[in-house]
Order: structure tokens, then C-alpha cells, then sequence
């Protein structure tokens, strides 16, 4: 098998942009682990069942990093050369991090008054910020690459996210 080689973009048949076609993403996901899944391979030898495995593993840790703008924002920083971690702590302006204090405390002060009107509010709010910098992202990707750019904006998303999922989990009645 030879797709142990390949970038994910390349595996998947995928031009390798922060746009990405979904319906394509699920199609090409759906025929290549067709094509390699392990239960194709239970009649062949101990080695052949074992890349089968391995090509399988790939072809899903593909499709998770590409139907994610984040995970596949930072994967093609990382192709290109800037890999996010190296960016985290340098990346967030001190703009940024004041507002992702204030968000917090907006957050902490709403999760203890109960106050789900100002929860949702304030879920709305990141969320047209998440929505802002993924156009950013795009721009910076796909139509100037900078990817050195990009990565900081990549992390300063999983910030973003982190908050986002906090929300969600106070806006939870079951939490």
C-alpha cells in the first residue's frame, strides 16, 4: 500500500487549501477506506492485514484533520513549514488575550448567577469571532499565504474553541 507516503490533502484527493469541498472530503473518505479497510484483507498474510490496518488508521486520521477548519488550518501551516506549537505563546496579541479574559469573567459571572441569556450572548459573540477568524485564516491561506501568520491565528482558534466548548457545556440543562 502506498499511502503511508502521502499528505493527507494527497491521500484524500483534496487540493491542498484551507477551502475544502465536504460532500468531496466524505466521498473520497468513504471510497479509499473502502478500499483499505482491514475486513478487505482477513484472507491475506499477517503483514498485509497489518498495513491494511495502518492505511485504514491514516485514512481516518485524515478525514478528522480535514473536516476541522482548526486541525486543518494547522496541518497546512505545519506542511508549509510553521508548525503551530512553536507559534502558541508568541501568537496572541495582548488585544487578544484581554479579551479572552473578559469573555471568561463574562462567562464566570453569568455560569454563577445562572444566567443563560447572557451565556447565550455571549456563545453568539465568540462564535461570529470564531466565524471572523476562520475568514481570516482563509485569506491568509488560500489567497496571500502567509503561514506564519496563519499559525498564530490557528492558536489563538484553539483558544477560541476552548471557550466555545465551555459555553456549550454551560448552555448543556444536563450539565
Amino acid at each position: 500500500m502506498l499511502l503511508l507516503d502521502k499528505n493527507y490533502f494527497d491521500l484524500l484527493s483534496l487540493p491542498a487549501t484551507f477551502e475544502v469541498d465536504s460532500a468531496l472530503l466524505e466521498s473520497n473518505y468513504r471510497s479509499l477506506l473502502a478500499t483499505v479497510h482491514p475486513d478487505r484483507f482477513v484472507a491475506d498474510s499477517p503483514e498485509q492485514r497489518r498495513l491494511a490496518m495502518q492505511a485504514a488508521t491514516l485514512v481516518n486520521e485524515a478525514w478528522r484533520c480535514l473536516r476541522d477548519p482548526v486541525e486543518r488550518a494547522g496541518y497546512l501551516c505545519r506542511l508549509a513549514g510553521h508548525p503551530v506549537d512553536t507559534n502558541a505563546r508568541s501568537a496572541a496579541s495582548a488585544e487578544f488575550l484581554a479579551e479572552q479574559m473578559a469573555w471568561r469573567e463574562t462567562l464566570e459571572e453569568a455560569c454563577s448567577n445562572s444566567d443563560l441569556p447572557a451565556i447565550a450572548e455571549l456563545s453568539a459573540t465568540v462564535a461570529a469571532a470564531r466565524e471572523a477568524m476562520l475568514e481570516q485564516l482563509r485569506l491568509l491561506i488560500d489567497v496571500e499565504p502567509d503561514h506564519q501568520r496563519a499559525a498564530g491565528f490557528v492558536a489563538q482558534l484553539m483558544y477560541v474553541d476552548r471557550l466555545a466548548d465551555q459555553l456549550e457545556d454551560a448552555l448543556d440543562p444536563d450539565h
